[in-house]
């Protein structure tokens, strides 16, 4: 009995000596390290790290928030909204940052982050191609039912495995190939607008969000799937659902544990990735008997069965099935939802702004003329320009995020390995400093000479990522938006509806958070 109880004991200390590791010390050592370099923070918990101080901030500044959101501007007529979300967001990144600098040290649970603000620092790590600066492997862990290890999440052999399958089936010369393929499935959703205007008198409220998501899904399935979005939309929805979970939980990423917890959250999380995974391996059954179609999916399978040997690949995975799922899941998610948040914001900005709006309507139709819509519709200029400010005031993605798999040296600081690099896109694209005092207006002929005059420097500009890993799908995406905006501007006038309420809301990306509602009429 008493040898049971000493090794009942023993067995609790070592235990408790683990979690102490995990939680205490492991996590401390590279925080240790950046601060004998003179880079602090505020104090962590030590279980839940700044987690608590960031939900304080957003409380604080939700309940003191006395503005009005919305409202005319007297000498044009226009809809002025408010740019300047980030800091209603993100409050902790904006009061840390003018507390300890452009580079401070926090905490998400056990997970160690390095802010960066710092420009300089910024371009080092744009610079930087080694595989030993990857994604945050929190992302495969915390965000697993989104993400798994697709290339989204992925880093070192992995990722490059995959990028080399992935990339080339997004290349601008493929992208251009279904140009016609993009304006057939738009037109379906127009056509039904336009039904719709014709039942109501010619004028009509449109809420456009959840249409553009439609669109935007049928899209990235006829181009890389080869399927149609009837065929898809299950998978799609559940998506849309699994992000909507997942936002809820984000903020405890890190928390030890979190995840495996059987709360409501949690267990909906669990199911909805089960219904997916499932979903996806039909179409991929589906697709396994019809070896016909040359497209990205086809890819992915070709890629699945050649990845033995990549050293990492399958014992990360965990199987072929789940390299392919985890790949699909993906791109659906990434190539159809930011696309669609895009197009939505973009409209939203030219309802606002009724002389852009008028601008690159004559120049769409100065290029396209009565011809049916084709290729010709990407030269607008214009178009182009307002497409980059909508990026630039509303990126999909908040950060940039990586993790140093080894000890890396940028601008002379020694970042340890296992520390988490955070860089806020947002801020870096509002930034007065860096894109002068109107950073926090509309104002798309910053542009007018590309990226790399709108600013002081063109690294500040980062809606699709920084570096080798820059989103392998900007092409498909910008040719997308060009595309389904052009035919929308030639078909339909447009103005904020009275109903719109302006609310950027972070569900895993930056997205109207009570959706775009439009008054429409037909040209």
């Amino acid at each position: 009995m008493m040898i049971v109880q000493v090794v009942s004991v023993g067995f609790l200390v070592l235990l408790l000596l683990h979690l102490f590791n995990d939680l205490v010390l492991k996590p401390r050592s590279p925080r240790a390290k950046l601060q004998r370099q003179g880079i602090n923070g505020p104090s962590p918990h030590f279980f839940f790290g700044n987690i608590p101080q960031m939900k304080n901030l957003l409380l604080q500044l939700h309940s003191t928030k006395q503005h009005k959101e919305k409202e005319v501007d007297e000498d044009d007529h226009d809809v002025f909204i408010s740019h300047n979300w980030p800091s209603a967001l993100f409050p902790h990144v904006q009061k840390w940052r003018n507390q300890y600098g452009p580079m401070y040290l926090f905490s998400s649970g056990n997970i160690q982050w390095l802010m960066i603000t710092d420009i300089e620092m910024v371009k080092q790590i744009t610079l930087h191609t080694s595989l030993n600066l990857g994604k945050p492997s929190y992302l495969s862990k915390d965000m697993r039912p989104l993400l798994g290890h697709g290339i989204l999440s992925s880093s070192g052999p992995t990722w490059a495995y995959q990028r080399k399958i992935i990339a080339p089936e997004l290349y601008l010369n493929k992208v251009k190939a279904v140009v016609n393929l993009i304006v057939d499935s738009a037109n379906i959703v127009l056509r039904s607008w336009e039904t719709r205007l014709q039942s109501e008198g010619g004028v009509s409220e449109i809420k456009i969000d959840e249409d553009l998501r439609s669109l935007s899904a049928d899209i990235i399935s006829r181009t890389c799937f080869g399927s149609n979005y009837v065929e898809g939309k299950e998978i799609f929805t559940k998506l849309r659902d699994l992000q909507r979970v997942l936002s809820t939980v984000y903020a405890y990423a890190g928390i030890p544990g979190f995840r495996y917890l059987p709360t409501r959250s949690n267990r909906d999380i669990w199911r909805l990735e089960k219904e997916i995974n499932s979903s996806i391996l039909k179409l991929i059954k589906q697709r396994l008997h019809d070896t016909q179609e040359q497209d990205l999916l086809q890819m992915i399978l070709e890629g699945a069965k050649n990845c033995e040997g990549i050293d990492g690949l399958l014992s990360s995975s965990g199987s072929r099935d789940r390299f392919m799922i985890d790949n699909c899941k993906n791109i659906f998610f990434a190539g159809h939802e930011t696309t669609a948040i895009t197009a939505s914001w973009c409209l939203m900005l030219l309802a606002a702004h009724q002389d852009w709006q008028d601008r690159v309507r004559a120049e769409v139709l100065e290029v396209c003329g009565s011809d049916p819509p084709d290729a010709r519709m990407l030269r607008s200029k214009a178009l182009n320009m307002v497409i980059q400010e909508t990026l630039r005031l509303y990126p999909p993605s908040a950060f940039v995020v990586r993790e140093a798999y080894e000890d890396i040296n940028l601008k002379g600081i020694l970042i340890p390995k296992g520390m988490n690099i955070q860089i806020p896109i947002p801020l870096m694209q509002q930034d007065p400093e860096l894109w002068g005092p109107d950073a926090h207006k509309f104002n798309p002929k910053r542009f007018s000479n590309g990226v790399s005059g709108a600013g002081k420097s063109p690294e500040a500009y980062i809606p699709f990522g920084i570096g080798a890993r820059v989103c392998v799908g900007q092409h498909l995406a910008m040719t997308e938006l060009k595309v389904i905006l052009s035919l929308i501007l030639s078909k339909f006038r447009f103005a904020l509806s009275s109903s719109y309420c302006h609310s950027p809301t972070f569900r895993l990306v930056v997205e109207p958070g009570h959706g775009v509602f439009l008054k429409m009429t037909r040209i």
